[in-house]
């Protein structure tokens, strides 16, 4: 038995298979500015768009391990 979830799911992959490539990019940075936005309200004091960016970054980064090949193409 499928839920509501399913079919909302299912309806979403296919509008954005429809979309053209240039459409998904578009849609893709767009949330991303979206996701961004709704970080920096739930911090407080407010950060700055850069501000956010930098914290997210090193948050990505942190627990990452060493790539001996990035650290020997940056060398």
């Amino acid at each position: 038995m499928r839920s509501v979830a399913d079919e909302l799911r299912d309806e979403d992959r296919q509008a954005v298979l429809a979309m053209s490539p240039a459409a998904r990019v578009a849609l893709a940075l767009a949330l991303g500015e979206r996701d961004l936005d709704l970080f920096r309200a739930a911090r407080r004091p407010l950060l700055s768009r850069a501000e956010a960016r930098r914290l997210l970054d090193r948050q990505r980064q942190r627990g990452r391990r060493r790539s001996g090949c990035i650290d020997a193409l940056l060398a």
